[in-house]
């Protein structure tokens, strides 16, 4: 019995990318008339405009090409960028951790160059909204045409150039999502804004940072199931003959942070709102706990 194909079409003006024999990946926006050049030769848009997604086209060196559509880890790792962006390791964990939904309205810390924004759009979908707080006024173009390459309608994404530390003007946000140097900063005004049961989620490099941020949420007293993750991702070399894991990692790149916002236990001490830092923050900090070497070793 014949199966029938279902066929996907490139347009003008959409993003394909072009993989050649060697994997190597090339990200070209379609236009009439253009030509995509490389070592490979030279490959005219028009062969792909209005043909087949997942189609091998020939270039005029004789040589063969796969063409299909971008997933969002691929724009972010090719994307034009400023500050350190957060890869695509991180942001699908990100939406799970932070259980992010359709319909959602997310308060986002942190612009940099778009790539968290775009998961978080994705993730909340055309029913959402997410709100950015950014405090520099420079990285608010190049983070714009990024988030365009991905999502064109982004009509419900809404830039806030302002610090969150000083406070978030939305109320009863379902989550808050930071990419911030200094997350424990905001907590306060965080679990001023959070729905009751809603999630906060940090994402930061160092575990220092991870440190302080957790022990600002134990002492505000308005969170409660505090997790801190990190991702390591390996992949595998699979053939007939042989399995093998890849001699390279994607290993450390940052740490997650989640907390969900509840009422404060009873008879729980109110927070210091002096501005100190956490007091009970140990400079000799032993950075691998007993319980950890233990099940390291396993």
């Amino acid at each position: 019995m014949e199966t029938a194909v279902k066929h996907n079409f490139f347009h003008d003006g959409d993003t394909a990318l072009i993989v050649d024999r060697k994997a190597r990946q090339y990200l070209v926006n379609l236009a009439v008339g253009e030509t995509f050049h490389s070592h490979l030769g030279r490959l005219a848009h028009d062969q792909l405009i209005d043909h087949s997604v997942g189609g091998w086209y020939r270039t005029d060196k004789g040589h063969t090409v796969l063409a299909v559509r971008p997933t969002l880890g691929d724009f972010v790792r090719k994307m034009p960028r400023g500050p350190q962006i957060i890869y695509p390791k991180d942001l699908g964990n990100i939406t799970n951790f932070a259980d992010l939904f359709p319909g959602a309205t997310v308060i986002e810390g942190g612009l940099g160059s778009g790539a968290l924004t775009s998961a978080l759009l994705r993730a909340v979908g055309s029913g959402g909204r997410v709100i950015t707080y950014e405090i520099d006024e420079t990285l608010v173009s190049r983070a714009i045409k990024n988030i365009e390459k991905f999502h064109p309608d982004h009509s419900n994404h809404a830039i806030c150039i302002a610090d969150i530390y000083q406070g978030i003007a939305e109320q009863e946000v379902d989550r808050v999502v930071l990419d911030v140097p200094e997350p424990w900063n905001a907590v306060e005004t965080i679990g001023d804004a959070l729905v009751m049961g809603g999630i906060v989620l940090s994402f930061v490099p160092t575990i220092i940072q991870v440190q302080q941020f957790v022990l600002e949420l134990e002492r505000d007293t308005r969170f409660q199931m505090i997790e801190s993750i990190e991702t390591m991702l390996r992949s595998w070399h699979v053939t007939r003959r042989s399995v093998r894991p890849d001699h390279r990692m994607v290993a450390h790149s940052g740490f997650l942070t989640t907390a969900v916002r509840c009422e404060p236990r009873a008879g729980a001490t109110q927070p210091d709102r002096s501005g100190r830092a956490p007091e009970d923050l140990d400079s000799d900090l032993d950075l691998i706990g007993e319980d950890e070497v233990e099940e390291a070793s396993e």
